[in-house]
């Protein structure tokens, strides 16, 4: 659905085992692949002591908690996280995403999403709470190693990076991706300024030492500061064409979101199937909710659907 081949999981040594940061999806194929690789490190699941997961998405998540029933392992996540963790386990039947495509003005967006998705009944087993919430900037002792934990809203409310900055490490989660930007405002808690959060965090990461990145998807690369820059420029961009096309005439993020090219291909809103026409919108209400409380272009309520237009 999502277009996701892989998810890096990395691996600390310690005396007393493994440290993993993230767990990947609970999915065979993700499983089959994580045995393997430990096993060509000598090791097994039942090494796992401790998992530190960036964030409550499935292919982060979800694995961490199955293998911790198998082995007992201590799982910690950021507690900006448990209001998704609420919603995912409240178990309403309700899909707050729908309400939020509505509100970017798709509803043929919503129509589409909602005959796809619907039914859809998550696993409550793969969605228990963390043994530990980790709760502000913080350090952690792994082993020998001093890692910081720091807090990054945005991908999720509860993102966290770890940092050993001795060993001149980035464990970056989605926060910073080597060759995408990680979605904003795609979560069932909702944030009020999503974008807002993920600028200000990457700031904040940007203040510190330039280090290895070492990213949940993509590549292994050489410098945090210089793909951070990359993300901000990005952004920067994306809100100078959401502020003209609203100066155009555009009153809804799915309009907005019909002037932006999409993708590395610049592809047109229209061809993207629905999973990602859905992302595109709501992506695009975060960058105009972000432009009304800078105060470029005004933001009002109209019948359930954000209205914009210029100030």
């Amino acid at each position: 659905m999502d277009g996701l081949r892989a998810v890096n999981v990395y691996a600390i040594e310690t005396e007393d085992g493994l440290t993993l940061v993230d767990g990947g999806w609970a999915l065979d194929a993700s499983r089959k692949q994580l045995d393997e690789s430990l096993a060509s490190i000598g090791r097994t699941v039942s090494d796992i002591t401790r998992f530190l997961v960036t964030h409550a998405h499935r292919d982060h998540y979800t694995q961490a908690v199955t293998i911790r029933r198998e082995v007992g392992s201590h799982v910690s996540l950021g507690l900006g996280d448990r209001g998704n963790l609420d919603v995912v386990r409240g178990g309403s039947g309700s899909d707050p995403t729908l309400a939020q495509i509505r509100r970017a003005g798709a509803a043929e967006v919503a129509a589409g999403w909602q005959e796809a998705m619907g039914g859809q009944v998550p696993d409550p087993s793969m969605w228990e709470y963390p043994d530990t919430w980790l709760d502000g900037d913080h350090q952690l002792t792994v082993g020998t190693r001093t890692i910081d934990a720091v807090s990054t809203p945005g991908h999720t409310q509860g993102h966290f990076v770890f940092a050993d900055l001795a060993a001149g490490l980035l464990f970056a989660g989605d926060h910073v991706l080597p060759t995408i930007t990680p979605s904003i405002g795609f979560e069932p808690a909702y944030a009020d300024q999503p974008l807002g959060d993920f600028l200000g965090s990457l700031a904040k990461v940007r203040a510190m030492p330039d280090l290895r990145l070492l990213p949940a998807h993509g590549d292994v690369t050489a410098s945090s500061h210089t793909r951070i820059d990359e993300l901000v420029a990005h952004h920067d961009e994306r809100l100078a064409l959401c502020l003209a096309s609203v100066l155009a005439g555009r009153t809804t993020a799915y309009a907005v979101a019909g002037d932006l090219p999409w993708t590395r291909h610049e592809r047109h809103l229209d061809e993207l199937d629905v999973f990602n026409s859905a992302l595109a919108s709501m992506e695009t209400m975060a960058h105009l909710e972000l432009l009304a409380a800078r105060g470029s272009i005004t933001s009002t309520d109209d019948g359930g659907v954000n209205a914009y237009a210029p100030r």
